[in-house]
């Protein structure tokens, strides 16, 4: 005997429900995808630096990235303060000069405000006792400013994730200066002088004003002018040129 067939019009119950299973299943998907979008929360991200070039490329690179928000901005530090304080974003990027003062200082207040704050440098330097301040302050990232658009989206997404993140090129730097540390002259080693008192004397050879200093290094005129205090205490001297003469002796 030959099975009869379905009747021409009538739907094969089998695989009727494979096809009902089938609809609940992307049914099923769709809601739990749903929900999961919904859950995610979207870092957002404060941008102070003084260059709007800088401001305007990380608004453009963040904009089309669903993990990231630009809440605000801004270009000193005393107009960041109470915009952080009453924004509290997840991530603050930020420069080591700014119109009003240093980074490095503009850091440890953000910090101060929010704890949980993650703070990621970008920045053109490579100064040696810069990157060791900069990391000091308890920052979570530091990035070359030109680095690729990759690079900055890893370092954001790694600092979120409660990592640190140094841009490879900082990271070669920073090893070689530690190995220069380890080969220190016992001469130069025994100086009277802090790294960061050190760091002003090839600047003031160099005849740099205090304001120069306090740019090349990020930092303020009055942190310049009171490390520049404590070496002429130190090395019993009372002269700008006194200062430089130490330096070549010492360091030339």
């Amino acid at each position: 005997m030959h099975e009869r067939s379905p009747r021409e019009g009538q739907s094969d119950p089998q695989a009727e429900r494979g096809r009902l299973v089938r609809l609940n299943l992307e049914d099923f998907r769709e809601r739990t995808t749903s929900m999961s979008n919904a859950t995610k929360k979207q870092a957002q991200v404060y941008i102070l630096n003084p260059q709007e070039l800088v401001r305007v490329g990380l608004r453009t690179l963040l904009g089309p990235e669903p993990e990231f928000t630009v809440v605000g901005e801004a270009t000193a530090k005393a107009e960041a303060m109470s915009e952080i304080a009453r924004l509290r974003p997840d991530i603050v990027i930020l420069d080591l000069r700014l119109e009003d003062g240093s980074g490095i200082e503009a850091a440890k207040e953000i910090l101060g405000q929010l704890p949980k704050a993650r703070l990621l440098f970008l920045s053109d330097s490579l100064d040696d006792e810069t990157l060791l301040s900069a990391v000091a302050t308890g920052a979570h990232g530091y990035v070359l400013r030109d680095a690729g658009a990759d690079t900055l989206l890893q370092a954001l997404r790694t600092i979120m994730r409660g990592q640190s993140f140094l841009d490879p090129r900082v990271t070669h730097h920073t090893f070689a200066y530690l190995r220069r540390l380890a080969t220190k002259t016992p001469e130069r080693t025994n100086l009277p002088l802090s790294p960061q008192e050190q760091r002003l004397l090839p600047l003031v050879a160099q005849g740099k004003t205090n304001k120069e200093i306090a740019a090349e290094l990020g930092l303020s005129d009055k942190t310049v002018k009171n490390y520049l205090a404590n070496v002429y205490t130190k090395l019993h001297i009372t002269r700008r040129s006194q200062a430089a003469a130490f330096y070549s002796k010492h360091f030339s």
